[in-house]
């Protein structure tokens, strides 16, 4: 009944009416429409699962734009450090810029936690497995850039659950052939650093039981 795309209308509501009611004064048409064309470039930027079809090591973020625009590049930031002081500047680009940087942040914020169950603790949920792809939570990584990981180890404390995890890094760096051009570079992150987009298989394929409640 379209509760998916009403979800993602209110969350980018919420946060461009919480910018617009604190700057929107100042802005002109142009400005206005500059900054709805990047809040919708970022919103439909957000990875959907993956596309494999050129390496099956290095996943790619398979997004709306990329049935939109029917282009796989990824648009970076305009290059410089756009910072709340633009906003007292006369060149409305750069506060544009930094407006689109604050949408970035907060609506990203939303994006990643609507991904992840917050039920209570009252089951065990599926620990992070072998040949998971993850996204890294990276606030230092520029806006509309999602970063992909394959799980290729996993930690498990004494109780049994994944506290941390090894994980492999996608690279673009390919070449005619689909093929790395680069080394692949391996990092240990704890779980609540990364973010589950796509299990390698389901829980009834590898024959795990459901876990029962605790009591």
């Amino acid at each position: 009944m379209g509760g998916a795309w009403e979800r993602q209308i209110r969350t980018v509501r919420s946060v461009l009416s919480a910018l617009l009611y604190d700057h929107g004064r100042k802005m002109e048409d142009e400005s206005l429409q500059t900054l709805m064309i990047e809040a919708e470039c970022l919103v439909n930027s957000r990875p959907l699962t993956t596309d494999e079809t050129t390496c099956k090591e290095t996943p790619d973020v398979l997004a709306p734009n990329h049935l939109l625009t029917q282009k796989s590049q990824v648009v970076l930031p305009p290059p410089g450090a756009f910072q709340r002081a633009d906003l007292y500047l006369r060149w409305c680009l750069h506060w544009v810029e930094h407006l689109t940087n604050e949408f970035w942040q907060r609506w990203r914020k939303s994006f990643l936690q609507s991904l992840q169950s917050r039920q209570k603790w009252t089951t065990r949920h599926r620990n992070l497995q072998v040949d998971d792809i993850v996204i890294l939570k990276d606030d230092s990584s520029p806006r509309n850039l999602w970063e992909l990981a394959r799980v290729e180890q996993t930690y498990s404390d004494n109780d049994g659950l994944v506290k941390k995890v090894r994980i492999a890094v996608a690279d673009d760096s390919l070449d005619n052939e689909g093929k790395r051009t680069r080394a692949v570079v391996f990092l240990k992150r704890p779980i609540q650093k990364l973010i589950l987009l796509l299990p390698a298989d389901s829980d009834e394929d590898r024959g795990i039981p459901i876990e029962e409640p605790r009591k």
